[in-house]
């Protein structure tokens, strides 16, 4: 098939080995990023919550543009929502990360939004090589 071939229409191919290692690291990645933004975000309202949300966003879009498609950016979201959903159950002793407050929904729902924005943008397409002069 050609390269402008659809995606959707291109067959699937396996991940090789290193892809399928650097998808379950964005995936921790995203794991981490999200515990951490669900620790800042309410020590410093409104602050911690941009910051936490642009740390989503940065590792979401860094993912994908090291791999160079959407898989790392999802493999980050899919980390992110996981944990989230993890850290929201409160336990048998009565702990739990979440307040109810404006603050944790909002991180909640941002976090979601932002997740779903970057992890779909469409990257820009470079021409690679030496040969390729930009700006021609």
């Amino acid at each position: 098939m050609s390269d402008r071939t659809p995606m959707l229409a291109q067959p699937l191919r396996p991940p090789t080995a290193g892809r399928a290692g650097a998808l379950l690291g964005f995936f921790v990645l995203g794991a981490l990023v999200s515990a951490a933004g669900a620790l800042v975000q309410p020590g410093w309202f409104p602050g911690g919550l941009l910051l936490a949300l642009a740390a989503e966003a940065g590792a979401v879009l860094g993912a994908a543009r090291v791999l160079r498609s959407r898989s790392g950016g999802v493999a980050v979201a899919a980390g992110w929502m996981v944990a989230v959903i993890l850290l929201t159950a409160s336990r048998p002793e009565g702990d739990f990360l979440f307040a109810a407050g404006s603050g944790s929904y909002l991180f909640l729902l941002g976090g979601i939004a932002v997740a779903v924005i970057c992890a779909t943008l469409r990257p820009g397409r470079q021409p690679d090589g030496d040969h390729v002069r930009l700006g021609e």
